[in-house]
């Protein structure tokens, strides 16, 4: 089933996709930033692919690629059993993508994650504050250029 709803979105956006590829089953498309609303949107609207749940959202950095930071969205049909993952790539020069918390609430979270330990920022994230560290913390910690040596408070100034 899931190379059903595959085959759907490479046939309602052929101009968007980057790539796909199937590994164990699960099956991933690459998309350009720019088109992530519009994908999303169709996975969730459409009554025949029954894409209702947003498991997770994360970013994998490459900090040697041109476009440094992989957005990995994975979503799930509980009426049909079945994974997508939608990927997209944002460049540190220009670190935006949509938000998709419009449509997924549970977004919210993980994309804040995401802003705080990568900088990746999110357009028309309702709240886009950072989760895990203090608002002074310097940097973002899951970046692989990341200093591990770095030395910061443990908790944000006291004012």
């Amino acid at each position: 089933m899931s190379k059903i709803v595959l085959d759907k979105i490479l046939r309602k956006f052929p101009d968007d996709i980057i790539n796909s590829h199937n590994y164990l089953g699960n099956e991933t498309v690459i998309i350009k930033k720019e088109a992530l609303l519009k994908v999303c949107a169709f996975i969730k609207d459409n009554r025949q692919l029954m894409i209702d749940m947003l498991v997770d959202l994360t970013c994998v950095d490459y900090p040697e690629e041109a476009e440094r930071f992989m957005m990995v969205y994975h979503f799930y049909s509980t009426e049909n059993k079945y994974r997508i993952r939608i990927k997209a790539s944002v460049s540190e020069e220009d670190p935006y993508i949509d938000s998709i918390t419009k449509l997924w609430k549970t977004a919210n979270w993980p994309e804040r994650e995401v802003y705080d330990m990568y900088g990746v920022k999110f357009n028309d994230h309702p709240d886009l504050t950072r989760l895990l560290m203090y608002e002074g913390f310097e940097g973002h910690p899951l970046r692989k250029d990341y200093p591990i040596t770095k030395r910061q408070p443990i908790i944000g100034p006291l004012n």
